[in-house]
């Protein structure tokens, strides 16, 4: 019974996951209000204030869930190779909350017409791509609990994770983040509730970079810090705890 609920959990995670990508593309292309919805949810006084806690419960649930004391604790009652397929699911519930509750807005920020709105799409679909080959090239399985799930099916303990920096990793610490911040600013129109979702989701992007980079100093010391002291968090990023990192500032893991 153990066995045929851990895969069953394996299976309807990956399904949750499949369908919780296929709505987050019409939500981020900029259909107002719900993703799926041709009659959204009208804006009212207090609605930003839904807009913006429903934007903040993912940022915050998405980190906390990836600080290594939260894992450890949360660890003693999730097995190790089901933690990804938990933060997966979590995840992914956190988004289909944003979603369904979503309240749209009329005002218009910003609206690009003509060649402009194109060259906004071909942005926007490059960022879904670029999304995936940095996931794939970080372990799409491991953000997933794919990988994990795996060996736990065939009965085998999972490869020690290896830090191997290759391709856009060795231009910049995070581009799968660099990628996510296309998705959320590249829209052609963009009215207040998705200005919203822009400011609040870029501040978690950076302070998810920042917390990326902690986190991998806990985990690999010296051999992150090193890396951080040769590759930028983003390109141009001159100053600060995401452009390079001297030796002698990535001390933050001691």
């Amino acid at each position: 019974m153990r066995r045929a609920l851990g895969i069953a959990a394996g299976v309807v995670t990956h399904l949750l996951f499949a369908a919780t990508v296929w709505k987050l593309f019409p939500f981020l292309e900029g259909i107002a209000g719900q993703a799926s919805d041709p009659a959204p949810m009208s804006a009212s006084a207090g609605a930003l204030w839904i807009d913006f806690l429903l934007a903040s419960q993912f940022a915050i649930v998405h980190s906390a869930l990836l600080l290594p004391a939260v894992r450890s604790h949360l660890e003693r009652l999730v097995p190790s190779a089901f933690y990804g397929l938990f933060f997966c699911t979590t995840t992914c519930f956190s988004l289909m909350l944003l979603f369904w509750q979503w309240r749209s807005n009329s005002v218009v920020i910003w609206r690009a017409n003509g060649a402009a709105a194109t060259v906004v799409e071909i942005a926007f679909a490059a960022s879904w791509i670029c999304l995936f080959y940095s996931l794939w090239l970080s372990g799409l399985g491991y953000q997933t609990g794919w990988t994990p799930w795996r060996y736990w099916l065939i009965g085998r303990s999972p490869p020690r994770r290896q830090f191997r920096p290759r391709s856009a990793y060795l231009i910049m610490r995070h581009p799968v983040y660099l990628s996510f911040l296309g998705l959320i600013w590249f829209v052609p129109t963009a009215t207040l509730d998705r200005g919203l979702l822009i400011l609040v989701w870029t501040i978690y992007v950076f302070v998810g970079s920042y917390l990326k980079d902690r986190r991998l100093q806990y985990y690999l010391g010296p051999t992150y810090r090193e890396y951080q002291a040769r590759v930028p968090g983003y390109p141009g990023m001159l100053v600060g705890p995401l452009a390079r990192v001297p030796w002698g500032e990535g001390t933050a893991a001691n």
